[in-house]
């Protein structure tokens, strides 16, 4: 398979880099959306437009018999590209900075692949392709794309879901897989500290919300370390803080914002209760709060056997030295929700240009080694074709 999936590797490529140059934001992925359905119908595979709002769906098989789903997101970023690479965004302030653009050329290249293996291996079952928008936000009504594609129907009668992401920063052709929990929920965050304001030369008059900021970031940062059992990963970080204007002037209220990543339900919750307690100290130094708290993703939780599936594909074609069993961290991925609903699992695919310059996601000059889009091509294919001819090894 991947023999084949290197045959393939300029098409990959050139579809990666159309995408690349035509990024679209989250529910407005138009123009990907039909050059997937156009690339599929070419391979001979119907493609369903416009599920999940701009979502694509796709399958082959025989129609009965258990079906896997191999899912890409299509999303960019709305950042200035700052790279000059031949295939450079060309919508100023939008940019594939994520990696979202090579997850949809290799899910074409994998159902290019499968299409060939149902004409030529005995099939007992089914391959879902899903292609997923708006991976990086919810809308204002608080839907990612991944629930958005949930609610019309693109996980039902799925028994095992799979997928991919490109890791920028890690030594190309590497696979990272790790078994559990893998990717954190993630939750933000908005507080008010509030107090009575006044003139700087007489803060005994008042209440005074800068005064009361101090006790309570002792409070917020003691959390993950005072509060939540240190076996629990947990991650409570602030990343803004404002309030005041004037040296002599005591401000009536202080702004601050900040994230909550956690893997368990129990502590997440803790997390939310402690940083309420932690805020409800400006009510005992006489002032008042106002908490906000905006539920994200949930944690990533990758069932063991079907990692396993993909690590075996993996170490076959690429040697079990290059397949690392490590963590990912807790950044966060809407991918959990479809592994909410089947067992699924995602494997992290290095891909970093060997330029000595770190190319992190979400900036301005990311970029990928696309030498790696045959070898992703190939573990997802070969991993779906073993589910449907019966010939997973556990």
């Amino acid at each position: 398979m991947l023999n084949k999936a290197q045959a393939l590797k300029n098409e990959i490529i050139n579809l990666r880099r159309d995408i690349h140059q035509h990024p679209e934001l989250g529910f407005q992925e138009f123009r990907t959306a039909a050059l997937v359905a156009d690339t599929l119908n070419e391979i001979g595979i119907e493609a369903k437009a416009g599920v999940g709002r701009t979502g694509v769906v796709a399958q082959i098989g025989t129609g009965d018999g258990p079906t896997i789903a191999i899912r890409a997101d299509m999303d960019a970023l709305p950042i200035l590209e700052a790279t000059d690479t031949p295939y450079c965004s060309t919508h100023d302030g939008v940019m594939h900075a994520c990696g979202h653009d090579a997850h949809t050329a290799i899910l074409l290249g994998a159902a290019h692949l499968l299409k060939q293996s149902l004409a030529e291996d005995n099939w007992h079952g089914n391959v879902r392709f899903l292609f997923q928008p708006s991976e990086e936000a919810f809308d204002a009504s608080g839907v990612s794309g991944a629930t958005a594609m949930i609610e019309d129907g693109a996980l039902d009668g799925v028994d095992a879901v799979i997928a991919l992401h490109v890791w920028s920063t890690h030594e190309s052709g590497k696979i990272l897989m790790q078994d559990g929990f893998s990717l954190a929920a993630v939750d933000q965050f908005k507080a008010w500290i509030y107090g009575d304001g006044g003139h700087g030369a007489y803060p005994h008059s008042g209440a005074d919300p800068l005064f009361m900021l101090g006790p309570i970031l002792n409070a917020i940062y003691a959390i993950p370390s005072r509060r939540i059992n240190p076996l629990r990963p947990s991650v409570l970080s602030l990343g803004q803080i404002s309030g005041g204007a004037a040296p002599n002037v005591i401000p009536n209220e202080v702004y601050m914002q900040g994230t909550i990543r956690s893997f368990e339900q129990p502590v997440r919750e803790l997390l939310w209760a402690e940083l309420e307690r932690a805020l409800k100290l400006a009510e005992t130094l006489g002032g008042r709060y106002k908490l906000q708290i905006e539920k994200g993703y949930p944690s990533l939780f990758n069932d063991a056997q079907v990692n396993g599936w993909m690590r075996e594909v993996a170490q076959e074609m690429i040697g079990e030295t290059a397949v690392q069993d490590t963590e990912f961290g807790m950044g966060a991925e809407d991918f959990a929700y479809m592994a909410q609903k089947a067992p699924g699992a995602m494997f992290m695919l290095g891909a970093a240009l060997d330029d000595g310059i770190v190319r992190g996601h979400h900036t301005d000059i990311f970029d990928i080694d696309e030498n790696v889009l045959p070898l992703g091509t190939a573990v997802l294919a070969e991993t779906a074709r073993r589910f449907v001819t019966g010939s997973l090894s556990n």
